[in-house]
């Protein structure tokens, strides 16, 4: 294996450690850590060469690294360092960065993982690190949402570790393509296990409350990566099995929508933001071969959003209208939210169109209806009322490391338009106009003046069990068919 990509693996785990024994130092390590997998992964984007490595003979234990891994860990970076300058006046403990770094680390791993055991370790460590990120505050409030995301997350991890070994045993190899071959409840299990741990469709349940709980800087880094760990391998197993690329692709549908649906009539801004993430990786998994873009783009958009929503007056959105906020927090909420909207001059935009070029006419046809109802949601937060703040303002003063982290957000989100300068044509951006402008006009003829209350019936954890027995079934049926 590369010397290079075993530092690059192998650092965060280390200085995680040693942050501990240097605890003044504790935010320079963690910037430090994002700054290398940055590095990293712009070297896997200009130099697109893919390599593999067999850590294990005839077990099928792999690592690969290609220009998908580098989008997913550019996403990382970004995210990660972006986090860390927000919270780097707050006064976070040794404990909160360094469980950050190994979070960052593990996330990294799961994106060079080409076999189903390494991929479950990388997992598992990323949810015990995610568990103790939520559960930080200590409050019983904290520890509840954070004791009910690790449980989901190793029931699912328990499903998918039986469909492994199924694999295994019917190749004696943990290789993703062992899935060609394999039996239908072991492709059924992983699945399950997968779409759980990434928030997709109905398997996402337990997402909207423990993203919208979760303090801040923990929600930026759940929505903008951690979910994104489950939904990689997804898209890796589309790109490498063909006869599972559809499967996943129709989950991707079924979530766009399904979170969307939620999303419009949320009146709460973390919960519409964590509804639509389960809507966004739709997106991402709709189309396999421009994945890595699609969520690069999401992830910096919607870790700006959570930044942003944090330091609101308010998470109620009734609230909001009645109480205007400042008008420079409010012109960085609009520009996050033009681009996951798919606004001209963000990258947003470019993702959005490559998307739809990668999709087979039924497809674009119905994700474009997505797209018009994502615009609706977040017409929600560029029509909230502004101003410029008073002196006597009942505003909460903006955390100091809140504008640093937004400058390298929105510089992002401009920059990466380079990724894909074709999709500026006269069409694409009249079409992106048009999607945009039905939806704004939806939500101020109908839904500005319409609430609508969904039931949370489903999100209570004796339904999110319940959920995945039923996924299994239509897993199974889907798979068997």
């Amino acid at each position: 294996m590369s010397t290079l990509t075993v530092v690059w693996v192998a650092l965060p785990f280390f200085l995680g450690f040693v942050s501990y024994l240097l605890p003044k130092l504790d935010r320079y390590l963690a910037l430090s850590v994002a700054v290398v997998s940055a590095s990293y992964a712009v070297r896997l984007l200009i130099e697109p060469n893919r390599q593999t490595w067999e850590l294990l003979d005839h077990f099928g234990v792999t690592l690969r690294v290609d220009p998908l891994s580098g989008y997913f860990i550019l996403t990382n970076a970004l995210v990660t360092a972006a986090v860390i300058l927000y919270c780097w006046y707050s006064g976070k403990t040794t404990f909160f960065y360094a469980q950050m770094i190994i979070l960052h680390g593990s996330v990294n791993a799961a994106f060079i993982c080409a076999d189903f055991i390494s991929l479950y370790v990388a997992l598992e460590v990323i949810g015990i690190a995610a568990f103790t990120l939520i559960a930080y505050p200590r409050t019983n409030r904290s520890i509840w949402v954070a004791l009910r995301y690790l449980l989901i997350s190793n029931t699912a991890m328990l499903f998918y570790l039986i469909g492994a070994g199924l694999v295994y045993q019917a190749h004696h190899s943990f290789a993703f393509t062992g899935l060609q071959g394999a039996p239908p409840e072991a492709l059924a299990l992983i699945f399950l296990g997968l779409l759980t741990k990434g928030g997709i469709f109905v398997s996402g349940l337990w997402l909207p409350l423990s993203h919208a709980e979760a303090e801040t800087p923990v929600s930026a880094l759940l929505s903008g990566v951690v979910v994104k760990a489950g939904v990689f391998p997804l898209v890796r197993c589309a790109l490498m099995v063909d006869d599972v690329a559809p499967i996943i692709q129709l989950f991707g549908i079924g979530a766009a929508f399904l979170g969307v649906s939620y999303a419009i009539f949320e009146q709460d801004t973390k919960r519409l933001l964590a509804w639509s993430t389960l809507s966004q990786l739709g997106f991402v998994l709709v189309a396999p071969t421009v994945a890595g873009f699609y969520a690069l783009t999401h992830g910096l958009a919607k870790s700006t959003l959570f930044l942003i929503a944090g330091t609101l007056p308010h998470r109620n959105f009734q609230t909001l209208q009645e109480q205007p906020m400042p008008r420079s927090l409010w012109l960085v909420l609009t520009m996050a939210s033009c681009s996951i909207s798919g606004f001209p001059l963000w990258s947003g935009f470019a993702a959005k169109m490559l998307t739809f070029k990668n999709l087979v006419p039924w497809q674009a046809t119905v994700m474009n209806m997505a797209a018009i109802a994502t615009a609706i949601a977040f017409a929600k937060f560029i029509f909230l009322p502004h101003q410029n703040q008073p002196k006597s303002s009942d505003q909460p003063p903006i955390k100091p490391g809140f504008w640093p982290a937004m400058i390298l957000l929105l510089g992002a989100l401009i920059a990466m338009n380079g990724l894909y300068y074709q999709a500026y044509t006269l069409v694409n951006i009249a079409k992106a106009l048009g999607t945009i402008g039905i939806g704004w006009l939806g939500y101020g003829l109908i839904l500005r003046h319409f609430k609508l209350n969904l039931p949370r019936i489903l999100e209570q954890l004796e339904h999110l069990i319940g959920v995945m027995s039923l996924m299994l079934i239509l897993l199974f049926w889907m798979v068997w068919a």
